[in-house]
């Protein structure tokens, strides 16, 4: 694991410089065969590659099979409420999955439509083989990326050379969260004895470390059903000190859909038109040819014979933690007890053409082969129903995210990225993001890193990273959660985990995040950018529309029917002011969904817009704008007063959370901390008040005491 190569061995020493902590190393150029390495080809691992590789970095991606990369091993969609904004932030930053999602997409929905816009969540059932098809051939075409098949069986490191048996365990024993770096990657060793150097290297293994799949009583080693698990990657973190912890997470059993009876079942349909994922895709390929879903439930019977058979499961054991926002059904029939009934959507797994599989959402399981099927034709239509692949659980070893930076470099070695399930996420949008963040900051670091100064311990302030904070969008509450509080159990995005959702929508992801990518060089694609100055200059232009049409109240109650108590203080109002006031908006949601779809008092109450004229009837040329813009408008126009609070805040947190903490603090001076909150201060030793404010077990009058003795030093 601590192996260095002659060749590159760090030069010898002598005087003051041998006895500094740190300690100078060539440059990646001498020594690297790429730039950046990335490990794992899932959908962290796809966009960490391809997200080097616009930067500029040579890089390769290591999988051990080619043809599954990106594979989608659990359900068959992306989106949804929360993550479905997570994949636009991807796609803002020219991420790929939102793109392959479109191609690949046979339904798409904008889910919580009854609600303001701030939490609609788009969301998509795609079919398996076009996705996993486009994505491998994007990236088999990817400027500036290699693709190899091969397991990685180590980590090769380069440590200081004064450091001493004693100093090395010494280092590889610090706590997750007060970790210094003692080592640099110089690259990896597959199983067949290849080795590949680089300086960086992103690992984004999801559960094939140290993975372990259950169904029954019987367990093997396996990271996804027909392949194997990574192991020595998994023994080579803990040789580096890494504190490694076990999670679970299941999928359901797959279903032949020519012998299931949909015909008394609900039917779930797309939206027309849709809405895509990416910013650069008008329409989709598959608009016309949507295919419906369907619900059905499961039965006493079912939660009775699951119930009489917990102890056929290994996978049900309390030491493990499995995700808690979709847990399994074994989970849902112990921890809701009174419940007789469950619901189950069935998602047809692609085109007629390409499958027949119907993937059964909400019964995720590991019972025996026998009692699965035993169950499965207990439940209402599937009476008769054949069962394709059991459903199976599967137990793995993840990090303490604790020990990453905020660009999710680890701590404890220099150059080494973690994307993905290994960080103690579920859900490939989750994955996705982090991938994409860990990849740019690998790339840009490779590509800017100054030759001969890399130094072990230090990142060089010279080189631009990709960084977010909370009020950035979901990607910065992701990465910020996992870095300050850590995980306990799967950690999934959802809307309820941002203070700034308001503005942090699915519509708004593009004017939020693509130029600041485009500036460090993540996003190249000049149509993108195009789009957006259209984008730009379309809103600027709707909303001079709104503020030419300018009335009195009295003139704006007898162009709204009368019926408006608008007020009578003389003040002239535009038709902008109008709109954030309440009192003049149009239906631009509605007609995206099939009216026997949505009933209307399911509506939300912004379109329910009656007994007054609309913004296209009082304000000409409005109607003439794309609806898009349209909407954009419109819904920044319904936050403005909230969003102009949420910013004044944002503005007040950013400049307490940017105030620096001296590194040599001494808390126990504070005064009016607890003994608990010296401690943990003490030991996490935040660089910043935000840091400090995001520590678990931190009260708010501690950080108030913390913030007032900070302003008194300076």
């Amino acid at each position: 694991m601590y192996q260095q190569y002659s060749s590159i061995s760090p030069p010898a020493r002598s005087g003051p410089a041998a006895r500094h902590s740190e300690f100078a190393y060539r440059s990646a150029s001498s020594v690297a065969d790429y730039d950046v390495i990335v490990i794992g080809g899932g959908h962290a691992g796809c966009e960490a590659c391809a997200a080097a590789a616009r930067t500029g970095a040579k890089t390769v991606l290591v999988t051990q099979k080619i043809d599954t990369i990106g594979e989608m091993s659990c359900n068959p969609s992306f989106g949804g409420v929360g993550k479905g904004i997570l994949v636009r932030e991807v796609d803002a930053l020219d991420g790929l999955c939102g793109k392959m999602a479109d191609l690949g997409g046979v339904q798409f929905r904008i889910l919580n439509r009854s609600k303001g816009p701030a939490v609609h969540g788009p969301r998509a059932q795609v079919d398996r083989v076009i996705y996993k098809r486009n994505m491998l051939e994007t990236l088999q075409s990817y400027a500036g990326l290699d693709i190899k098949a091969g397991s990685v069986a180590d980590i090769i490191l380069e440590r200081p050379a004064e450091l001493d048996t004693k100093s090395l365990k010494r280092l590889a024993d610090q706590d997750s969260l007060s970790a210094t770096s003692s080592a640099a990657v110089l690259g990896v060793r597959l199983e067949s004895g290849e080795v590949i150097h680089s300086r960086r290297v992103v690992i984004t293994t999801g559960t094939f470390l140290g993975g372990e799949i259950h169904i029954g009583l019987k367990a093997f080693p396996s990271g996804r059903k027909g392949e194997a698990a990574s192991v020595g990657l998994s023994k080579s973190l803990k040789d580096a000190g890494f504190r490694l912890g076990r999670m679970k997470t299941g999928t359901p059993p797959r279903l032949d859909g020519s012998t299931i009876d949909f015909a008394h079942m609900p039917k779930q349909l797309g939206d027309m038109p849709v809405t895509p994922f990416s910013f650069i895709h008008d329409s989709v390929p598959n608009a016309n040819r949507q295919i419906a879903c369907y619900q059905t439930r499961t039965t006493s019977a079912v939660h009775e014979l699951i119930r009489a058979n917990f102890d056929q499961s290994v996978h049900i054991r309390e030491t493990v933690r499995g995700p808690r926002y979709c847990p399994s059904l074994e989970s849902k029939i112990k921890r809701f007890s009174d419940k007789d009934a469950h619901v189950i959507w069935l998602e047809p797994e692609g085109l007629p053409e390409h499958t027949n599989t119907v993937y059964p959402n909400g019964i995720s399981n590991t019972m025996p082969e026998d009692i699965q099927q035993q169950f499965l034709r207990l439940i209402p239509g599937l009476e008769n129903v054949v069962m394709t692949q059991p459903g199976y659980g599967v137990e793995y070893d993840h990090i303490d995210p604790r020990e990453l930076k905020r660009t999710l470099e680890t701590k404890r070695v220099t150059g080494l990225y973690m994307a993905g399930q290994i960080n103690g996420t579920t859900g490939y949008e989750e994955a996705a993001a982090q991938g994409i963040l860990a990849g740019a900051n690998a790339g840009l670091a490779a590509v800017h890193s100054r030759p001969c100064t890399e130094k072990i311990g230090r990142a060089d302030d010279d080189v631009p990273q990709l960084t977010l904070d909370r009020s950035d969008g979901y990607l910065g509450v992701l990465i910020d959660d996992l870095i300050m509080r850590g995980v306990e159990e799967p950690y999934r995005v959802f809307t309820a985990r941002s203070e700034y959702r308001l503005s942090s929508r699915a519509d708004n992801a593009d004017l939020r995040l693509t130029r600041r990518a485009a500036a460090l060089g993540i996003v190249r694609d000049s149509t993108r950018i195009s789009r957006l100055d259209t984008v730009e200059t379309d809103m600027a232009h709707a909303q001079v529309l709104l503020e030419r049409i300018v009335y009195s109240p009295h003139v704006w109650e007898e162009k709204l029917g009368g019926s408006r108590q608008i007020g009578h203080n003389g003040v002239k109002s535009s038709a902008l002011d109008m709109i954030r006031k309440g009192f003049l908006s149009e239906d631009l949601w509605s007609g995206d969904r099939d009216p026997e779809n949505v009933p209307p008092e399911h509506l939300p109450k912004s379109r329910k817009w009656a007994g007054g004229p609309s913004i296209s009837e009082l304000v000409p040329g409005w109607a003439d704008l794309p609806v898009d813009i349209r909407r954009r408008v419109v819904t920044e126009a319904m936050y403005h007063g909230h969003l102009r609070i949420q910013s004044s805040e944002a503005s007040m947190l950013k400049r307490e959370e940017s105030m620096r903490l001296p590194a040599d603090l001494d808390y126990s001076k504070v005064g009016s901390l607890s003994r608990e909150e010296v401690d943990r201060l003490s030991m996490v030793r935040p660089d910043t008040f935000g840091a400090a404010k995001r520590i678990d077990g931190i009260t708010p009058g501690g950080i108030l005491a913390l913030l007032k003795y900070v302003r008194r030093q300076v």
